[in-house]
């Protein structure tokens, strides 16, 4: 659970099919400083994070990438 005054920020994320794709997104998200929580959607290919300070876009984009993910959209930025 996260931390109280915790934000999120949802993005679209495409390729993701099957627990082990989360794991993978989740382990690069989670990476990023400010990330408290990260959510996966496999089924509905969204991504949310948690976090009091959370990344920009561009750090986002670059893990999902890493993951070996796309980044379609996001929410909030």
């Amino acid at each position: 659970m996260s931390a109280p005054g915790a934000r999120g920020r949802s993005y679209t994320v495409l390729g993701m099919a099957c627990g082990h794709c989360a794991e993978a997104v989740t382990a690069e998200l989670g990476r990023l400083p400010g990330v408290a929580e990260v959510l996966v959607d496999v089924e509905r290919d969204t991504v949310t994070l948690l976090g009091t300070a959370l990344p920009g876009l561009a750090a986002v984009r670059e893990a999902v990438d890493e993951a070996g993910y796309e980044l379609v959209a996001g929410c909030g930025e």
